[in-house]
């Protein structure tokens, strides 16, 4: 991958897989990525797709957050998307949607969706066949979830083939880079997940700059955006788009602020902060800065934490029920140096709040394991069920 806005080039060749199949969890862990999706129903986050070396990989990995340990997923079949990168995706009410990429031959702009509720042994991808125009076929963008809708953001793709509101511009170094040229947009769509239909609001207000790899958090009726690559640049502006009116304001913060970056995740963890981590600057550096924005001060605080030797881009970052955000896979270093990119699979958990009393005790009994594991017999049921899940799994690091 030469650039972080082109594709993977050496596996433009490779078929994409006919069927969903889980990668081997080697000492409960699964493979370094980086380029990959992951969302979380609150009790379990989801891992799909990404890359490493060149290599897309596929199958739908299971990280318990309660217990902090990886599993398998049950088996997936139907409509099951190609290997990609750069996907977006959500999880609501337990169903897992997914849009976009990029895959072994370009760029996409189907929608799938898996229903992580059913109690099936295999679960049923499916492709769902919507009504409207849809975007054009792109990786890199960002969604907000509000009400019953997707709504998504930017990106990195084709030209559209139909008429679109907004502003696409050309990236010329795609023209001998790829068989089709690319660009960056600022496209709004809006997918109704009752009707599954696409639309295009009419937005207002200053409209951000084209961008790819982006950040988006949704926070009540807002959908903020920070960062993210507009030709050389690696931009540190912030934005959010009212989701009822469709206007569009830049915010202009307080103080210090984080340096421009794309390739970095943005995390709502409260009615009023959002968590920002990681990416890559636009003389490629990694960055492993961490940053709280609080809404209603309109002020960045910088969060120190114990990360600070382990860089993070093109990663992916969940919120949990109990106050913290755990950060998935991502590469190390300068993703564009080919061969010598550092793909990690560690799981780093930032602690933004006071840990719940069982959560405590459960980690005190991990952690005189030797002394109380005779005991363990005597725990509840569902107890001794985490217990077991969270003893042995060590791919997790704690701040």
């Amino acid at each position: 991958m030469a650039d972080d806005n082109e594709d993977l080039q050496a596996d433009e060749e490779l078929p994409a897989p006919a069927e969903d199949s889980f990668e081997q969890l080697e000492n409960d862990s699964p493979a370094e990525r980086s380029g990959h999706v992951a969302v979380t129903d609150g009790r379990c986050m989801y891992v799909w797709g990404g890359y490493k070396r060149n290599l897309l990989l596929f199958g739908l990995i299971g990280y318990n957050i309660l217990n902090c340990a990886c599993r398998k997923k049950s088996k997936t079949e139907g409509d099951v998307p190609p290997s990609m990168s750069g996907s977006c995706a959500v999880c609501v009410d337990r169903v897992v949607y997914l849009f976009g990429g990029h895959h072994a031959r370009g760029n996409t702009n189907k929608f799938y969706m898996l229903n992580s509720r059913s109690t099936d042994k295999v679960l049923q991808w499916v492709r769902v066949e919507c009504q409207g125009v849809p975007p054009s076929s792109k990786d890199k963008l960002g969604v907000w979830v509000y009400k019953n809708k997707l709504i998504f953001f930017g990106g990195y793709g084709y030209f559209p083939e139909g008429k679109q509101r907004g502003t696409f511009e050309f990236d010329e170094t795609s023209f001998w880079n790829s068989g089709l040229p690319r660009g960056w947009n600022d496209h709004v769509h809006v997918l109704d997940t009752e009707t599954f239909t696409w639309s295009q609001p009419i937005t207002t207000g200053k409209t951000p700059s084209p961008r790819a790899a982006h950040a988006c958090a949704t926070v009540g009726n807002r959908g903020y955006v920070f960062g993210g690559r507009y030709r050389e640049s690696r931009m540190n502006d912030l934005y959010y788009l009212n989701l009822d009116t469709w206007e569009w304001n830049e915010i202009i913060t307080q103080g210090i602020c984080p340096v421009g970056r794309s390739w970095h995740s943005l995390t709502p963890i409260s009615s009023d902060h959002l968590f920002l981590f990681g990416g890559f600057t636009t003389d490629k550096q990694p960055l492993s800065d961490a940053w709280i924005y609080c809404i209603s001060k309109n002020e960045w605080v910088q969060f120190e934490h114990n990360y600070s030797e382990k860089p993070r881009l093109w990663h992916t970052a969940c919120a949990s029920e109990e106050g913290e955000v755990i950060v998935f896979g991502g590469c190390a270093n300068n993703l564009l140096a080919h061969s010598k990119a550092a793909h990690s699979n560690e799981i780093l958990v930032f602690s933004l709040q006071p840990r719940s009393l069982v959560r405590l005790c459960l980690e005190a009994v991990i952690c005189f394991k030797e002394m109380l594991a005779s005991s363990w017999n005597c725990l509840p049921k569902h107890l001794l069920h985490s217990v077991n899940q969270r003893f042995g799994s060590n791919n997790t690091s704690g701040s």
